[in-house]
C-alpha cells in the first residue's frame, strides 16, 4: 500500500546521514538553491509499507519551490516483496516515460523525483471524469513491456505470504483466520479463475494514494509499483474497484465500507472505457466477460490484503490497525464467495 500526501511537518530530522548526504549533493547542482544544507522535511501521511517524506529547499526566489522525495523503506517488508525487482521496475517505469525519475539511491530508500500533481483522494475514484482517465491509463499499464518474466505470479505470491503468515502470526490469529485452511481455498481460486484470461503488468495495488493527476494537463500519473509484476488484468481491476471502500484519511483509515464498492453501471462504463482506450469499440459480451472475471477476482484480491494485513501486524511499526482491516477482507471474502463462485 502506498502513499497519500496530507503533510506532518516533521520537526526533527528523521533521514539517515547517508540520505542527507545525497540530498545536499543533489540540491548544490540547482543554481536557484541558496543553500543546499537548508532543507526541509515534510512526512506524508497515508503510507503503509514505507515511510515517505516531502524534501524542500529554498530558492533565491526566495519560496520553497526545490522540491523532492525521499521514500524510506519499511522494515520487514521485503516478505513482501523483492526490492530489486522493484527498484528494476521503477528505472524501467523512468524509460517508458511513466512515474518519478530515480534521482538517487542509498541503503535503506531512494530519492525520487517530486512530481509536480495532486494525488487523489478516496472520493475522486468516484468522479466519473477522474474514473474514465484512470481507466484509460490502467489500460495503457497493463500494455508495458516490462523486464522479467512474463507470467502470473499471483497464485505463487499468495502461496509464499501464506506460508508467512502461518509461522509469524500470533496462535489466536492463526484459529481466527482459518490461516492452516486458506492453502485450500487459494488452490481452489487458482483452479476457478485460470481460464483465457489476459495478462498484463499489473500494479496490483491501485487505491488512490498512489495515482496522481496533473490538473492542468488532465494527466494520470501511476506510482509506487512494489507490488507490481505479471498477473491477470482482471485482478488488477478488481483490486481497484475494492478499494474505493477505502478512505486511509479518515478517522478509521483500517474500516472498509463495502456500501462504496462501486455499481454495476459504474463497473461497466470503467470497463468499456479500458477495453475502448485500445481504438476499437468492444461489443456488449466483451464487457460483461470481463466484468464476470473482474467480480470473481475481487476474492483473490481480499484474500490478498487479508494475508499481507495478518503478516503486516507482526512486521510493520506503521501506526495503522493491520488486523482488524485483514479480518475485513477475510470477511468480505466469506461474504461474498458463495455468490461469486456458486459453491
Amino acid at each position: 500500500m502506498g502513499a497519500a500526501d496530507t503533510p506532518k511537518v516533521n520537526q526533527e530530522n528523521p533521514l539517515p546521514a547517508e540520505a542527507k548526504e545525497m540530498l545536499q549533493s543533489i540540491a548544490s547542482k540547482w543554481s536557484d538553491v541558496t543553500d543546499s544544507t537548508a532543507l526541509q522535511v515534510i512526512r506524508l501521511k497515508g503510507a503503509m509499507t514505507n515511510e515517505v517524506y516531502q524534501i524542500k529547499w529554498p530558492t533565491k526566489a526566495g519560496e520553497m519551490s526545490r522540491k523532492v522525495l525521499v521514500r524510506i523503506y519499511g522494515d520487514g517488508v521485503g516478505v513482501f516483496f523483492n526490492r530489486e525487482d522493484e527498484i528494476r521496475t521503477f528505472e524501467s517505469m523512468s524509460k517508458h516515460g511513466q512515474g518519478p525519475r530515480l534521482l538517487g539511491r542509498f541503503s535503506t530508500g531512494r530519492i525520487e523525483e517530486f512530481i509536480r500533481a495532486r494525488t487523489l483522494s478516496a472520493s475522486d475514484l468516484r468522479d466519473p471524469d477522474i474514473s474514465a482517465l484512470i481507466a484509460a491509463k490502467l489500460r495503457e499499464f497493463h500494455y508495458l513491456d516490462m523486464p522479467g518474466a512474463k507470467t502470473i505470479t499471483l497464485w505463487d505470491r499468495l502461496r509464499d505470504w501464506l506460508i508467512t503468515a502461518q509461522r509469524l502470526a500470533r496462535p489466536d490469529h492463526v484459529n481466527e483466520f482459518s490461516l492452516n485452511a486458506l492453502g485450500d481455498e487459494i488452490s481452489e481460486l487458482e483452479k476457478k479463475l485460470s481460464s483465457n484470461q489476459l495478462v498484463g503488468f499489473c500494479h496490483n495495488d491501485l487505491q488512490y494514494g498512489n495515482i496522481m493527476i496533473d490538473e492542468q494537463t488532465m494527466s494520470i500519473t501511476i506510482i509506487d509499483y512494489e507490488y507490481s509484476s505479471y498477473n491477470p488484468v482482471a485482478f488488477d481491476i478488481a483490486n481497484h474497484f475494492c478499494e474505493m471502500a477505502a478512505d486511509y484519511h479518515s478517522e478509521t483509515p483500517h474500516l472498509l465500507d463495502y456500501n462504496k464498492y462501486p455499481g454495476l453501471e459504474e463497473r461497466q462504463r470503467f470497463l468499456r472505457i479500458y477495453l475502448s482506450s485500445s481504438g476499437c469499440q468492444p461489443k456488449d459480451s466483451e464487457v460483461e466477460q470481463l466484468l464476470e472475471e473482474v467480480e470473481k477476482y475481487t476474492l483473490a484480491t481480499h484474500l490478498f490484503w487479508g494475508i499481507w494485513g495478518i503478516i503486516s501486524d507482526r512486521v510493520n511499526d506503521i501506526e495503522f490497525d493491520y488486523v482488524e482491516y485483514g479480518r475485513q477482507r477475510f470477511q468480505q471474502y466469506r461474504r461474498t464467495k458463495p455468490k461469486l463462485l456458486g459453491t
